[in-house]
């Protein structure tokens, strides 16, 4: 495990505390299977166990760990019906955010967009976490010219596990490219107010980690559920 950072001592421990170890999950920094002790973690927040407690209790609520009263807590392991559940919730969502972006014909939200893509092409190669941030920030840009960022942070609460398969997935030859291609398709149909050409680039967009999951779990076994 990396080098834990320091807590912000001005806010509540349990969120910073949360959100670290749900990046390092999702990141499979903390792969699934990994044993976490409440006592080392607390330990190396400089905390008390509550606050870690805490953050692992919401952890479970997300099914990204898995807790055995007087034994263990583990990273989960990907759970495929979770995944997909994930997928519906996002893909209904993201589909009336396009709607809504392209029959509001935004040109200058359209040129950031396009922007975006640009800079996701020149990071295809420059190593998963650039890219995929800059993928999130695409993503949550169009949540909040939608009016609706609240929902963004709701798929992302929900998606633990798809955003894990996601991170599997991404160093397949070509994935990143075809990132940036259906990115740019998607940004192009809403510049043409094409409300049904963003919905079916965005469709293609979102179902291809899905159509490839024998192939991840084929190359990591001890990850994903069966």
């Amino acid at each position: 495990m990396n080098t834990i950072p320091k807590l912000d001592r001005t806010r509540q421990a349990a969120p910073q505390v949360l959100g670290w170890l749900r990046a390092a999950i999702i990141s499979l920094e903390l792969a699934p299977g990994t044993a976490l002790s409440r006592t080392e973690l607390a330990e190396r927040f400089a905390l008390s166990q509550t606050p870690v407690r805490d953050a692992l209790m919401q952890l479970r609520q997300e099914g990204l760990v898995d807790i055995f009263a007087q034994h263990a807590t583990r990273v989960s392991r990907i759970d495929l019906h979770s995944a997909e559940q994930a997928q519906f919730l996002r893909c209904a969502i993201e589909l009336e955010v396009l709607r809504t972006l392209a029959l509001a014909g935004d040109e200058a939200l359209h040129a950031r967009l396009a922007a975006m893509v640009d800079l996701q092409a020149v990071l295809a190669s420059h190593g998963a976490e650039e890219f995929i941030a800059a993928d999130q920030h695409f993503h949550r840009t169009m949540y909040e010219a939608a009016g609706v960022p609240d929902l963004y942070e709701l798929v992302r609460q929900r998606s633990g596990h798809l955003d894990r398969l996601r991170r599997l997935d991404l160093p397949s030859p070509g994935n990143p490219e075809r990132v940036v291609r259906d990115h740019r398709r998607i940004v192009e149909a809403l510049a043409r107010r094409d409300a049904d050409a963003a919905q079916a680039a965005l469709r293609a967009h979102l179902s291809g980690t899905l159509s490839r999951v024998a192939d991840i779990r084929a190359r990591h076994p001890e990850y994903v559920t069966q």
